[in-house]
């Protein structure tokens, strides 16, 4: 792993967009891990500026996004695709069938995560994950638990990490309980993860998934056993490396 610590989190958006679009000019028809929350919103913005700016196209670049939630509308304000389009896609060149968020409303979701998975197998390698981290150490919505699933899969959201997310919804109730993810295996397929972690309240999760045992109880923990992990927060932790 590859720690960069920023004093303020508008420093840490441009490093981590600059990392971004570095990746897409170094490499135009490059696969993008892409996530969704309040993490990367401030990274996108800076993402589109650059864009406007003239410095950058996506014209060729495939996304992929980490997640989606369950019966929740595409239209929806919170609905992860309707965030990509607002918050990134309608505001670059990038073409709409080269972006991919899981199907939340499929008939048969269980169908709908193999042939995601299958689809990302056939186009892929993703060349850059972008990651956040949840509270309790998820990733994607990969929660806490005795298992990690692989591939793409339905998930029961955990009430803390449904808690979290209120804050975007008008009240609880209107929180989806179950989502669609990649599973660990999927994601710790990508050449390089780009963690992003943002805020003191995530100085004591992200310790522990830099310092702390390998366990499926912390799954961000199992980052550290991927070969390019590059971390950038503006919390107060140091990555202890020890042989």
């Amino acid at each position: 792993m590859i720690l960069h610590k920023f004093k303020n989190q508008s420093d840490l958006d441009r490093a981590a967009a600059d990392l971004i679009i570095s990746m897409v000019r170094a490499k135009p028809n490059a696969i993008l891990g892409m996530a969704t929350g309040g993490t990367p919103v401030g990274l996108y913005q800076e993402i589109v500026k650059t864009y406007q700016a003239g410095l950058v196209s996506f014209a060729q670049a495939k996304t992929f996004n980490l997640d989606e939630y369950v019966g929740l509308p595409v239209t929806h304000q919170e609905s992860y695709r309707n965030f990509m389009q607002r918050n990134l896609f309608d505001h670059i060149d990038i073409k709409r069938e080269n972006t991919h968020v899981p199907d939340g409303n499929a008939a048969d979701v269980d169908a709908e995560c193999r042939s995601y998975d299958r689809m990302m197998f056939e186009q892929g390698p993703v060349d850059l994950q972008l990651l956040g981290i949840g509270g309790n150490g998820h990733i994607g919505f990969n929660e806490p638990d005795e298992h990690l699933s692989r591939g793409t899969y339905k998930v029961t959201l955990k009430q803390d990490t449904r808690e979290a997310n209120k804050r975007f919804f008008n009240h609880i109730d209107e929180v989806p309980t179950h989502a669609v993810t990649m599973g660990m295996g999927t994601i710790m397929q990508a050449k390089t993860i780009l963690l992003v972690v943002k805020g003191a309240e995530k100085a004591a999760i992200l310790d522990a998934t830099l310092n702390g045992p390998i366990t499926t109880q912390v799954p961000a923990s199992l980052l550290q056993t991927h070969p390019r992990v590059i971390v950038m927060t503006d919390c107060d932790v140091d990555y202890k490396v020890s042989f």
